[in-house]
């Protein structure tokens, strides 16, 4: 029987800013990837997540980024990879302490925004971020895109290299992601994403934004916890995957 991984970013609130659901989120997903205060998150909100994943029995991975709060960790950022390396095991480190306070852990890792799209390619990136995650725990498996610098280097230094794909975002042809400024990027209809993430899972393809159809080979499925309508899609896709006969089950 098939099986795959249902996760989404969360824990991105900041202060009075509030932004997703994430106890709504809860119930639909195996696995959650918690901000780290880089790119979104603050402490509190960071240990109250740690604490709706742990009573929901949900894995917690930490999400890490650049250290930009202002651009959300969606803009690019030429750094010294030791300065990177550094900045990482900072992240991971700060969410493993609330995670612990909290009864939970952090099982895995996953780059967000800018960051995840810059080491597809960009491999002194890339390996500085798998020798932070060497350096902290060489447990730990690393989320990617498939066909990924990061996914390849992860893969050489001895780690875990999980693959993902996404709900809610268009891909191109070549098979990365559309980026959030051209037409295609983000998904909606929660009905035509649930369907595409079966045939994702059953037939290992998807239907790029130019209509073609391409090969992507996934171990894990994400939902942006920020999208709208994110709840939706979550309990959406999970409820269409249990229907086709797929378990949805943490990879960690």
């Amino acid at each position: 029987m098939p099986e795959i991984d249902l996760n989404s970013d969360v824990g991105e609130s900041f202060g009075r800013w509030v932004l997703g659901d994430d106890a709504a989120l809860m119930p639909s997903v195996t696995s959650v990837n918690v901000a780290c205060g880089f790119h979104a998150g603050d402490p509190s909100t960071l240990r109250r997540t740690c604490a709706l994943a742990a009573a929901a029995g949900v894995t917690v991975g930490a999400q890490v980024g650049y250290r930009d709060l202002a651009g959300f960790g969606r803009r690019f950022i030429e750094m010294d990879p030791a300065e990177l390396t550094d900045d990482v095991i900072y992240q991971i480190g700060a969410l493993q302490a609330l995670a612990a306070v909290e009864g939970t852990s952090v099982r895995y890792v996953k780059p967000h925004g800018a960051l995840y799209n810059a080491i597809v390619h960009h491999r002194r990136q890339a390996l500085a971020v798998v020798e932070a995650v060497r350096a902290v725990d060489a447990g730990l498996p690393v989320l990617g895109l498939p066909g990924s610098v990061l996914l390849d280097e992860v893969r050489a230094a001895g780690l875990r290299a999980v693959p993902e794909a996404f709900a809610d975002r268009g891909y191109t042809p070549e098979g990365t992601l559309v980026p959030r400024s051209e037409p295609g990027a983000l998904l909606h209809d929660p009905v035509e994403v649930a369907a595409r993430m079966v045939q994702l899972v059953t037939d290992g393809v998807l239907t790029a934004v130019d209509g073609t159809q391409i090969r992507v080979s996934a171990e894990s499925i994400c939902v942006h916890g920020d999208s709208p309508g994110a709840v939706e899609m979550a309990a959406g896709v999970r409820q269409a995957l249990q229907d086709a006969g797929i378990t949805v089950r943490t990879f960690a």
